[in-house]
This record gives C-alpha cells, structure tokens and sequence, in this order.
C-alpha cells in the first residue's frame, strides 16, 4: 500500500484526486464493458451499412417488380426476355452465339 501512495505522490500528487477519478470514469466509459461508448459507435456503423443494404434491396425488389409485371403483361417482352435469357428460338431459326473478350 506504501508503494501505492508513493506512485501516486510522485506522478499524481500535484493532481487534484477529483480530476484523477473523472479521468479515469471517462477511460473506463470508452473502453470497459459491453456498453461501452467505441462498442456504441461500432454498432451504430453496422446498423447504417445494414439500413443502406436493406434500402439497395428494396429498390431491387421494386425494379424486379416492375420486370415481373412486364413479362406477365406483354407477350413480346416475354418473348425478347425468353430468347436472351434462356436461348430459345423459333422453330424456323438458327441462333449464333458470339462470345466477347
């Protein structure tokens, strides 16, 4: 116990104590425990990316929507859609497949 009040005579005596427990109250708030305040600001990061990954897919659910809702109304966008995607053909052609760089 003597060695402690020696350590704290020799770099912290001309401290005032009040100041030396507010110091050390605020080091402990941003580093100790599950609360703490860089745990706080690394959740909330994580809660923003999610938020802007949740508003991308929303907008990709609308604009799937809206493509959904034009192959189930018109019959030449099927048909466009068909021939892209899956390669079919009329019986009467021949399809050539060119393969870029």
């Amino acid at each position: 116990m003597q060695k402690l009040k020696d350590l704290y005579n020799k770099y912290l005596g001309h401290l005032n104590k009040y100041w030396v427990v507010g110091i050390v109250f605020v080091i402990l708030t941003f580093t100790a425990g599950d609360s703490s305040l860089y745990k706080r600001y690394t959740y909330d990061e994580k809660i923003r990316s999610l938020e802007n990954e949740i508003e991308h897919y929303r907008k990709e659910i609308e604009i799937n929507s809206k493509k959904l809702k034009d192959l189930h109304t018109d019959k030449e966008g099927l048909e466009r859609f068909a021939r892209e995607e899956y390669l079919m053909k009329r019986e009467n052609e021949d399809i050539f497949i060119i393969k870029g760089e």
